[in-house]
């Protein structure tokens, strides 16, 4: 493991504040985006999920396309930061556009959300978080450090997330409602978005490669060695690599339950719970345990030996906690829905916190064992679980609105709705919590690294 302390502590919380621009975007359209299309614009909802899930399948493609142009740049800034600086300019531009519907025919309508929501996930925000994931392997080889990373940027994400989450119904209102309302938050979290990333961005460098000590490595050489591998090459190594498999199966599972958890939130609290304000006290006793929990995410991971391992434990509490929730949802037993969300929160947000660092873990044990760097392609699973993963899980909150018979006009819906909408907020969580616990109870990445890494000690092919 490398020792060496590459960052100063400005730098960490430097890096960190780039999730808050990414979350002024994405908590903003994953938890309101289907509220202001269906009620401030009258769409319908399951056009809607449609047309999210078409979005997707170009999605998915350009992540590891976007991953593969990075790890071929070449820039005074790096690899990464590039990307990460110049794609913002396009997530701040679609961010403020997907929610300026202009009126026109309701086609018309359609087709430019489809448009304009496809820039932002497809293009822009992929260039850009791909870019932000992949630096955190880039401006330190220190394993601890990146934990460190990971823990620090989801603490700006959660925090970003609470306030979107308590504030932008609140902020609608006060600048005239509507449509124009929500036009004039757009603009707001955009130009703060662009402004928080640019600092992001300037405050951070990428660290050569050599400074991992490995022999003869790409800086060393006169072609680097991400010019070698062609676009083929890095998805066979990619297929090669069975942590990348389950670290995406991962990151999509974890994300489509983010995606309808935050998608029905509102609706839950408002046709649920009748109060939409109780919003706001769900996100505080969800997201401020999270940002407590990762302030000490990097000691539990020394403590228990292995971030998997950590992670594990964790999940099955999340697992106890969804359970306690749903009985305190059946009975409207507030009290008791507060206290569950808040503990297994809590209980998730490790895994938040390292996600980003078992990526790199991953990306190590390509380099091991097949002596090839493929960072940007390799950190595109985050991209992609959190696009990809977003977008379905608003998706099937649209679908599965519609089958509900949801009705966007209508103050009450009927108790179809209702009931679906009860589910998607109390028995999604532990039906994918299940699916988390064995994804991360295969994903043995460090074991992996450390095994290869005690096998070739004496053949000093350690990096």
């Amino acid at each position: 493991m490398n020792d060496k302390k590459y960052l100063k502590w400005y730098q960490k919380v430097a890096y960190g504040s780039g999730d808050m621009a990414s979350n002024c975007g994405y908590a903003l359209i994953s938890s309101f985006m289907l509220l202001y299309l269906t009620t401030a614009v009258g769409l319908n909802s399951l056009v809607i999920g449609n047309l999210m899930m078409a979005s997707k399948l170009l999605d998915g493609v350009s992540d590891i396309f976007f991953g593969g142009l990075m790890d071929k740049t070449k820039s005074k800034m790096g690899q990464a930061r590039p990307w990460m600086l110049f794609g913002q300019i396009g997530v701040s531009a679609s961010l403020f556009l997907v929610f300026a519907i202009p009126s026109m025919s309701e086609t018309m309508q359609y087709a430019y959300f489809f448009v304009f929501y496809t820039a932002f996930n497809a293009i822009f925000y992929t260039a850009n978080s791909i870019a932000y994931s992949s630096l955190a392997a880039k401006i330190t080889k220190n394993g601890q450090e990146r934990v460190q990373l990971g823990s620090i940027r989801f603490i700006f994400a959660t925090f970003t997330t609470l306030v979107v989450s308590y504030n932008v119904m609140g902020l609608v209102e006060r600048f005239g409602g509507g449509a124009k309302g929500w036009r004039a938050v757009a603009l707001l979290f955009a130009v703060i978005a662009l402004a928080v990333n640019t600092f992001s961005v300037l405050m951070v460098k990428e660290v050569p490669d050599e400074d991992t000590g490995a022999e003869q490595y790409q800086a060393e050489q006169k072609q680097p060695a991400a010019e070698k591998v062609s676009f083929g090459q890095s998805l066979k190594l990619l297929l090669k690599n069975p942590y990348y498999i389950l670290i995406l199966g991962l990151y999509l599972v974890n994300y489509v339950y983010s995606g309808i958890t935050q998608g029905v939130g509102i609706f839950f609290m408002t046709y649920y719970m009748g109060d939409p304000a109780l919003l706001g006290t769900f996100s505080l006793v969800s997201l401020v345990p999270v940002m407590l929990i990762l302030m000490v995410t990097p000691t539990l991971v020394k403590k228990f030996g292995t971030m998997r391992k950590m992670n594990l434990y964790a999940r099955i509490v999340t697992i106890l906690m969804g359970l306690l929730f749903l009985v305190g949802a059946i009975n409207k037993n507030l009290p008791i829905m507060l206290i569950a969300a808040f503990f297994r929160n809590m209980a998730g947000g490790p895994l938040t916190g390292t996600l980003n660092a078992l990526v790199a873990e991953t990306s190590d044990y390509t380099y091991r064992t097949q002596k090839v760097r493929i960072d940007g392609v390799m950190f595109s699973c985050s991209s992609i679980g959190v696009k990809l993963g977003g977008g379905i899980g608003s998706a099937v909150v649209g679908w599965l609105l519609a089958i509900g018979g949801f009705d966007g006009a209508a103050a009450i819906q009927p108790e179809s709705a209702v009931n679906m909408i009860f589910f998607m907020y109390a028995v999604i969580p532990i039906i994918f919590g299940l699916f988390m616990a064995l994804l991360i109870y295969l994903l043995k990445v460090e074991d992996a690294n450390r095994a290869w890494d005690k096998e070739h000690a004496a053949e000093g092919a350690i990096e």
